[in-house]
């Protein structure tokens, strides 16, 4: 269950390369070019990390930090902030004005990474996991990679969460409702079939290496993760 990072760029050429060197690095990226645009996915859903640049169309990225951390709901969120802007007093006004860290361009796609990832570790533990392995089935978040033996399972975001999730959670029952706060993390209303369509998304991309038979259907409940090694395919359960 990799962590959501929403990046708040207007220049498209940087705002991708950023996109991509997070997504290579395993984690989900939302994407936003202005303020208002920010502020729309975050009514929809809720980060674990927001990267802002400073100089925005309309909203200055440091007003937004500021309000954003005057929000009960995003007070917490940890950010950082990006500007061309070098000079001591700059890094100062975006460290005062609630960012958790201030990172100048240009800058290497590494040091970005790790510098994510300090922050994270910092103000959200809870969104840096670490590999989990049941039988022979392996999940491995900071490479989002998933592996039955030495065979790969392409998995898309949201079914790599929901995998995560059940891996992290095996023999308990999930219901629906409680899967969509735990791996969607939204803050709108999601219809419950949408559980159901990537379950079955899910099943569809383990059943080449026999895992598919895991997650179990539990009768007017939801769903379950049963720990066993790879099974044949008529063994699923319903």
């Amino acid at each position: 269950m990799s962590a959501v990072i929403l990046v708040v760029e207007d220049e498209f050429a940087i705002q991708e390369l950023i996109a991509v060197t997070l997504g290579m690095a395993g984690y989900d990226v939302l994407r936003a070019s202005d303020t208002e645009a920010a502020q729309q996915v975050m009514r929809a859903t809720q980060p674990d990390l927001i990267m802002i640049d400073w100089m925005l169309p309309g909203q200055s990225g440091i007003s937004l930090v500021r309000q954003l951390r005057m929000d009960a709901r995003t007070r917490n969120l940890p950010m950082i902030m990006l500007t061309a802007r070098a000079a001591e007093q700059d890094a100062v006004l975006a460290l005062e004005s609630g960012a958790d860290d201030y990172m100048t361009k240009p800058f290497s796609p590494r040091e970005m990474i790790a510098r994510v990832h300090a922050v994270l570790r910092r103000r959200s533990p809870h969104t840096i996991f670490d590999q989990v392995t049941l039988g022979d089935l392996r999940i491995d978040p900071s490479v989002h990679r998933v592996m039955a033996g030495d065979r790969e399972i392409i998995l898309s975001p949201t079914e790599f969460r929901l995998l995560y999730f059940f891996m992290t959670q095996p023999e308990r029952v999930h219901s629906r409702a409680q899967l969509l706060d735990k791996v969607w993390n939204v803050n709108v209303f999601l219809d419950e079939r949408t559980v159901d369509a990537h379950v079955g998304r899910l099943r569809n991309a383990l059943e080449a290496t026999g895992h598919h038979a895991s997650v179990e259907t539990v009768r007017g409940l939801g769903y379950r993760f049963v720990a066993r090694g790879a099974v044949k395919a008529g063994d699923a359960r319903a």
